[in-house]
């Protein structure tokens, strides 16, 4: 089985956390790339102009590539560094954390910080909605139309057992399906394919992509 890619969050999350009069306001937001993370955080510091920090993690890429923190005025690593280990350890990316900090005027201590933090995204994350990630190889199936509306039903009985998915047909002078289809199972399709067929249909492979599967 190829390893797993790092899940998303389908939609923004915000969680509140007190600890000692102290506010954590915890936001979450699913991004592209670095920069569309940089507006999320200017954004958040521009509407809470009011807090004493605004405390930032990220993780980019379809792999986790970039990764980056932010104490902004905390002790060093006691808030970016804690909340950007709760994502990695969490397998997530295109996310990035803000939690901003209203001062309660009780001193947390540095292991109060790190517990303060990442408790406050990972409880965020317990409220997301995850999306998981998977590569899929695109394979498109060209039938007669007299046969369209048999091998639909094979080609959607099979996409369900096999963790593929099917998209509409496109129908021209002939109806093309075409599946997004797991890469270790495109043999497999083909020969259920040539059965269900007598050996008439031949699935084209395509090329391969990530693709994301709602949870």
């Amino acid at each position: 089985m190829p390893a797993e890619l790092p899940s998303t969050i389908a939609a923004p999350v915000d969680h509140e956390l007190v600890i000692k009069r102290s506010r954590f306001l915890a936001h979450l937001a699913p991004v592209t790339s670095v920069e569309e993370a940089d507006a999320v955080v200017a954004r958040l510091r521009k509407e809470m102009w009011d807090a004493r920090h605004h405390c930032v993690a990220l993780v980019v890429g379809s792999h986790a590539d970039q990764q980056r923190s932010s104490d902004d005025g905390e002790p060093s690593g006691t808030a970016g560094v804690p909340m950007l280990e709760v994502l990695r350890h969490r397998a997530v990316t295109d996310v990035v954390a803000v939690v901003t900090r209203y001062f309660g005027g009780i001193l947390l201590g540095a292991g109060g910080l790190v517990r303060a933090y990442s408790s406050a995204v990972s409880e965020a994350l317990d409220l997301a909605r995850p999306v998981h990630r998977r590569v899929l190889t695109e394979v498109t199936v060209d039938v007669a139309h007299a046969d369209a509306g048999r091998i639909d039903n094979v080609l959607r009985d099979w996409a369900g057992t096999h963790g593929a998915v099917l998209g509409e047909p496109l129908y021209t002078q002939v109806a093309r399906f075409t599946l997004l289809v797991p890469p270790e199972r495109v043999g497999r399709l083909t020969d259920d394919l040539a059965a269900a067929s007598a050996g008439a249909l031949t699935p084209v492979p395509g090329a391969s992509r990530i693709v994301d599967v709602p949870a």
